[in-house]
């Protein structure tokens, strides 16, 4: 019987989905944050937002992150998930706006 070293390729794994799961995180912070002000904003407006503020690497006065690079698949399917957990609701009237 011999004993294998630990794969690579499994922490690289590990590494890529702590990745993901930070970044996921931040775009779900973002998001709130950028609506709590708001109140309701309509999606296109949020999701251009959202990636500005990635870009610039803010998350609000004073509260600063490393900037990353995100794309509106990112931020809308977060939204999708906000929307599942009941954080973020649509208007009834105009299902394109979304309220905090």
């Amino acid at each position: 019987l011999r004993l294998l070293p630990q794969q690579r390729y499994l922490r690289a794994e590990r590494a890529e989905v702590s990745a993901l799961e930070r970044k996921r995180n931040v775009l779900c912070c973002l998001i709130t944050r950028i609506l709590k002000v708001e109140k309701q904003l309509h999606i296109d407006n949020l999701v251009f937002r959202v990636i500005d503020a990635c870009q610039k690497g803010e998350l609000g006065p004073g509260l600063q992150f490393p900037s990353f690079c995100c794309h509106s698949v990112d931020v809308l399917s977060c939204v999708l998930r906000l929307l599942n957990q009941g954080y973020l609701r649509r208007q009834e009237e105009r299902p394109h706006v979304l309220q905090y």
